[in-house]
């Protein structure tokens, strides 16, 4: 779970608060803004991020988001550096075409706050949590494939797979045989009507304090965004346009998350050094390492953040420096990205 608004909870429209960016002190440290060099946040959401930079330096910034609605929300941002400031609608994968599209051939820093945001999670229309009843939604995007496609036309076995790998759920059968049950009765169309059946499916609270539909929801919303996908992909689009020197920095907010980052870093840095199966038998070699590692373990909230966002507990940052070694090529399975739902 994200916060990637300002600190200090100012409004920026009737009865809605900005967000708290999650490790921003860390994130900015990490980055090493410097005037003059031009940076990407992947994952604009309020804005968080992107400000921090633009104070920190008298350096440029391009701002992407795939929610429209962050988009919107970024007029004010835009209009007060309106001459370093660019926010584009796009996903992060796409973030070294988007690049090339503005004339910039490579940038300096490249941030990344991976999920779903807190405003997203707040919005009760979006459909991404449980806590208050909405549409079975959950696209970060205005388009593609909703919740409740996958939830009504989605077969069980398939569905099983979806919950226990992406949302790690040890009841998956039964919560997907609850489903396909429910479904042939009436279309499930609700976060409320998914969240109560879920719960009778899994008889009831865990012991962990967590609402047992939690999982279901992760599960859901990181299928319907790939958002595992998304983030290898990401990755490799920020390796394709650092600079020698070039810094990444990236937040995460679970373990599969943060498995995908910590893998393509550490292969990217020698540290599991692999032969490229991209590469014809002929010319087969030891990739040349084009990351160093700055922080061989993650960065995490401190105690008086955590006081202050208790939705930062589970953050992860981990960062690294681009050397002058060629991007390598993507291989999404060797970094254990999952292929489900197939």
């Amino acid at each position: 779970m994200t916060g990637r608004g300002r600190p200090g909870g100012k409004l920026t429209e009737p009865g809605r608060a900005r967000h708290i960016p999650v490790l921003l002190a860390e994130v900015i440290a990490s980055l090493r803004p410097l005037d003059g060099a031009t940076y990407i946040d992947g994952t604009f959401g309020a804005g968080g991020y992107t400000r921090a930079i633009l104070e920190a330096a008298d350096c440029r910034v391009l701002a992407l988001d795939r929610d429209p609605r962050a988009i919107l929300g970024g007029k004010p941002l835009l209009e007060e550096f309106a001459d370093r400031l660019t926010v584009i609608e796009s996903r992060f994968s796409e973030l070294d075409i988007v690049a090339r599209e503005q004339d910039v051939s490579e940038v300096d820093g490249v941030v990344l706050d991976i999920g779903v945001s807190s405003m997203q999670l707040d919005e009760a229309e979006r459909g991404f949590s449980f806590q208050s009843d909405g549409p079975l939604d959950m696209r970060m995007s205005a388009s593609g494939t909703s919740a409740a496609d996958v939830i009504n036309e989605m077969d069980e076995e398939d569905l099983a797979r979806i919950l226990y790998v992406l949302g790690e759920e040890r009841r998956s059968r039964a919560i997907a045989r609850a489903i396909v049950k429910a479904r042939t009765v009436a279309p499930i169309t609700t976060t409320r009507v998914l969240a109560d059946l879920v719960s009778r499916a899994v008889g009831g609270r865990r012991g962990d304090d967590h609402h047992p539909a939690t999982r279901t929801f992760q599960a859901l919303r990181i299928y319907v965004n790939d958002e595992l996908g998304e983030l290898a992909r990401g990755l490799a689009a920020a390796e394709r346009c650092l600079k020698p020197g070039g810094r990444l920095v990236v937040v995460t907010f679970h373990s599969l998350e943060d498995r995908i980052v910590k893998r393509f870093l550490q292969e990217r840095a020698g540290k599991e050094s692999r032969v490229s199966r991209h590469l014809p038998p002929q010319s087969i070699k030891l990739q040349v390492p084009s990351f160093e590692i700055v922080n061989p373990r993650p960065l995490t909230p401190s105690k008086e953040e955590l006081e202050v966002n208790p939705r930062a507990r589970s953050a992860r940052l981990r960062a690294a420096v681009r050397t002058e070694a060629p991007a390598w090529p993507l291989d999404e399975d060797e970094l254990g990205v999952p292929s489900v739902g197939d």
